[in-house]
């Protein structure tokens, strides 16, 4: 009967830690300005809390939808933290959807560095790909 309770114990205690770990939705005051709301998602990523990071950089989506600057700011990095978390498919669609941004007669008024940026990690990903795809067997005469 002792041993019964104890088993208790240690699953109720296991699944108290597991739930406390789990990341929560960060609660973004409605005052910040988009250059803080990125500064904390720099922060937060920098200490490997992407999704904490994430939920910053989609705020920024939502909240300032009509600020390019931010809003390329926002998709490039949300693309960068699914490739560094080695979400290569995820990654490629958000720097593809990111570059499609450019190809407007607005291209100038966004930021550049972005472009440049999303097609180098675009390059990195097929590159890779291409590495550990199987290679079509050559065939000699």
């Amino acid at each position: 009967m002792k041993l019964k309770y104890i088993a208790i114990f240690l699953v109720a205690f296991f699944m108290m830690t597991a739930a406390s770990c789990a990341t929560k939705p960060v609660v973004i005051p409605d005052e910040l300005t988009a250059a803080e709301m990125v500064q904390r998602a720099q922060e937060a990523s920098d200490r490997n809390r992407y999704t904490v990071s994430l939920q910053y950089y989609e705020a920024i989506l939502e909240r300032f939808p009509d600020d390019m600057e931010y809003v390329c700011t926002a998709e490039y990095e949300i693309a960068f933290i699914y490739y560094k978390q080695k979400k290569y498919d995820l990654s490629k669609t958000g720097m593809s959807n990111l570059l499609e941004r450019y190809n407007s007669p607005d291209e100038e008024l966004l930021p550049q560095q972005y472009k440049v940026l999303a097609n180098k990690i675009l390059t990195t990903i097929t590159d890779m790909e291409n590495k550990s795809s199987p290679k079509a067997a050559a065939v000699t005469p």
